[in-house]
């Protein structure tokens, strides 16, 4: 298969793609998908086989707007409407009861009735939804006219895809089409919200913090799933909790404490050959001469360090190092969501200090 390089310009062949059953690979704000029609079984099943990833992991709907909620989720709360109002478009993808229905109502069609297969669900009596923040990938849904399913656009367990570059690096040959959107704004995947179970429970962070979702709900519970790896035979509820992900070829260890004190530990157990990688804060790029370094931004923009981690980890890589270090922020704000990559990008290998 060739995989054909679209233009921002290119969104009805981006379409007609996804209408026909095919796979594209689409920019959104937090990283690129690899999208297929969300109705249409085959399709969904084609992402599975393109990434590699587990069957029993479900993936996202994306859709252009809120309206398009009650076409597919039934028992909506409240505080749906209301966070659909503050934060979509965005990094926001909220975990909903699906529609109830029989075997043969099953359809492919946009005009209904629309159903949900359960391969996009994996099996579960929900699914996440999620309208995006990045005008491209809102046009080819709506050009579509079908919701899109999209996991993040890499190999299973890699790095996510936060450029065309990355995408293709992953999928060049094995999807139809990659529609170029630039370089990803946020960087990390959106937030996972489950609003099936009271009070509310985050399960992935990502654009939209803990503390922003308290200060509008009051009470969200954090699942314990993000800062520690799932048991056996527990069932993933969204995208990102089980499996290791992230993860470049080399084997991260993160190192937790303050910057200095972290920067420190890593300098003192450096290969003294070039075997070992750093991914550190922009004030401790000099320490490490004859080392690959990868800055991810200064210790107190996290957002900065949120944009810059999947390209870092992509970089080492491509240094071919054979162990990296890695600084780790704390859980405020934004550092929740990198923390927890890089967490699963480590495979929970942390060393305190």
């Amino acid at each position: 298969m060739k995989t054909k390089l679209l233009s921002p310009g290119e969104v009805g062949k981006a379409a007609d793609i996804i209408r026909s059953g095919g796979l594209v690979g689409i920019p959104t704000e937090t990283v690129y998908g690899l999208g297929a029609n969300g109705l249409d079984p085959t399709a969904v099943r084609s992402i599975f086989q393109a990434k590699g990833r587990p069957q029993d992991n479900p993936l996202i709907l994306h859709i252009p707007d809120p309206s398009w909620l009650e076409r597919y989720c039934e028992d909506i709360p409240e505080a749906v409407w209301l966070l659909a109002k503050r934060f979509w478009p965005g990094p926001l993808t909220m975990i909903l009861k699906c529609k109830r229905h029989t075997p043969d109502k099953q359809s492919v069609s946009h005009t209904g009735p629309w159903v949900i297969p359960e391969v996009v669900t994996a099996g579960l009596d929900t699914v996440g939804m999620r309208c995006p923040a990045h005008d491209i990938c809102r046009a080819i849904i709506e050009a579509a006219g079908v919701p899109i399913a999209a996991p993040s656009g890499n190999t299973s367990g890699r790095p996510s895809p936060t450029s065309v570059t990355d995408m293709l690096e992953d999928m060049d040959g094995k999807i139809d089409a990659v529609v170029d959107g630039g370089v990803c704004q946020v960087g990390v995947e959106s937030t996972i919200l489950d609003l099936t179970c009271t009070p509310p429970r985050l399960l992935r962070p990502g654009g939209i913090s803990l503390e922003e979702l308290r200060d509008m709900l009051g009470e969200v519970e954090l699942d314990p799933a993000i800062l520690r790896p799932m048991g056996e035979g527990e069932q993933p509820r969204a995208p990102g909790m089980k499996y290791r992900h992230y993860a470049p070829k080399a084997p991260v260890i993160v190192v937790k404490g303050s910057p200095a004190r972290s920067a420190a530990y890593i300098l003192e157990h450096l290969s003294p050959t070039y075997w070992d990688g750093v991914i550190c804060f922009d004030e401790f790029a000099g320490w490490y001469p004859g080392h690959p370094v990868e800055c991810l931004g200064g210790t107190l923009d996290q957002w900065e360090q949120a944009r810059r981690l999947f390209h870092a980890l992509r970089a080492m890589d491509e240094a071919g190092v054979k162990r990296i270090w890695a600084q780790s922020p704390d859980t405020a704000g934004m550092g929740l969501a990198v923390v927890n990559r890089l967490d699963k990008a480590a495979g929970f290998h942390i060393i305190e200090v």
